[in-house]
């Protein structure tokens, strides 16, 4: 297996690729933004903005999917302040929110926008969750659907010309070279990897049907065909980052997690996913699949910005990747009805090849490949 030269991403994440000399496609795409002629692609943009309010009849000029956080707060205050747009805010509600995540989107209504929230049947969700943990031990991965598509089928349905979107993950995840590609082209969101298996799939639940997956897709073609856009906006603008948004929306009202223990939800950062206490278990089963969690996908954006040195990366992913509370496991648990023995029972033969068993305990390659690493030593 291979880790990054620069960061320290594995190649074990679906869809990553490596250049021939070593750098993973996120690296490479911070070492391409060093070249972008950046005045350029905003000049690109300008003229996609001009054509989303040429129309001025149209109620709204652009639609944007938003959480409450980080990076959709700065999208709706940046394509507001600074796009000058009149912007629909469709907000995608999981089952549970936090406390944190209902305050974080309450401050972004009351910050002058106009919001939609769209929450599909509880009882659909929770069969869903509970499928796609027996079949993919991806307990997010039905909620991605509505997530993306809801914010397009609204965008359809008031005839909005323009949709925004945050981050291409072909680009910041570094997986350019699945179907979403390495352009500004938002409007394939539906080949991003969770998307492109199809909502098609849920079919088969017991006691689903197509009327019950209304929020899970969205007409792609009839879209293009009225002319709507959607675009990344990481893309186009040099500015945007993950530490960049989250500061920004600190100051615009962003509530950050305080006083918390970093093994609790296996990152040290206080910014990502505040919304649902679902996304800690989930990056615990993503650990068990491809040797990696989340504290891994944090530590390599703050390498790649020059917050973190690789020395210190290593060793915030070896003491917090894969960690998570008791606490988080049982509500899940509780959530889709299973008990504490069926979900360790369950995880087990989802391990990926990374796993090997020494002296009867289980190891990783990734972590071995870390330790290996010279940055490493003490």
């Amino acid at each position: 297996m291979r880790i990054c030269k620069s960061c320290i991403q594995p190649d074990t994440r679906p869809g990553i690729f490596f250049t021939d000399d070593g750098l993973c496609g996120a690296c490479l795409w911070e070492k391409e933004k060093q070249d972008i002629d950046w005045d350029s692609r905003k000049g690109e943009l300008n003229d996609i903005i001009k054509s989303a309010k040429k129309n001025n009849s149209r109620t709204y000029d652009c639609a944007i999917g938003v959480s409450g956080g980080k990076d959709s707060t700065f999208q709706a205050f940046f394509a507001r302040d600074e796009l000058n747009l009149r912007c629909l805010l469709v907000n995608y509600e999981p089952d549970d929110r936090t406390e944190i995540g209902n305050k974080n989107l309450e401050n972004l209504k009351k910050s002058g926008f106009d919001v939609i929230s769209i929450r599909p049947n509880h009882s659909i969700m929770k069969k869903l969750a509970k499928y796609d943990f027996f079949n993919h031990l991806n307990i997010v991965k039905a909620t991605e659907f509505p997530l993306y598509s809801s914010t397009y089928i609204i965008a359809e349905k008031f005839n909005i010309p323009l949709i925004i979107q945050g981050e291409n993950p072909g680009l910041t995840l570094g997986t350019r070279l699945t179907g979403v590609g390495a352009d500004g082209n938002a409007l394939k969101a539906n080949e991003l990897n969770t998307l492109s298996s199809g909502w098609q799939i849920y079919l088969k639940v017991d006691g689903v049907t197509e009327k019950d997956l209304l929020w899970f897709h969205y007409d792609r073609e009839k879209l293009e065909a009225n002319g709507t856009r959607a675009i990344w906006l990481n893309y186009y603008i040099k500015e945007y980052s993950q530490h960049g948004n989250a500061e920004f929306s600190k100051k615009h009202g962003l509530m950050w997690r305080s006083n918390f223990d970093p093994k609790s939800i296996g990152t040290y950062s206080p910014y990502f996913q505040l919304d649902t206490d679902v996304t800690q278990v989930n990056q615990l089963l993503k650990f068990f699949k491809f040797g990696f969690g989340q504290c891994m996908d944090h530590v390599c954006y703050d390498i790649r910005e020059n917050r973190l040195s690789r020395k210190e990366a290593i060793n915030l992913v070896l003491e917090l990747d894969g960690k998570c509370s008791d606490v988080y496991i049982k509500k899940f648990c509780d959530y889709i009805d299973i008990s504490i023995e069926t979900f360790w029972k369950t995880i087990e033969p989802f391990r990926g090849k990374i796993w090997y068993k020494e002296a009867g305990e289980w190891k990783n390659m990734v972590t071995d490949e870390l330790i290996k690493q010279p940055e490493s030593i003490n």
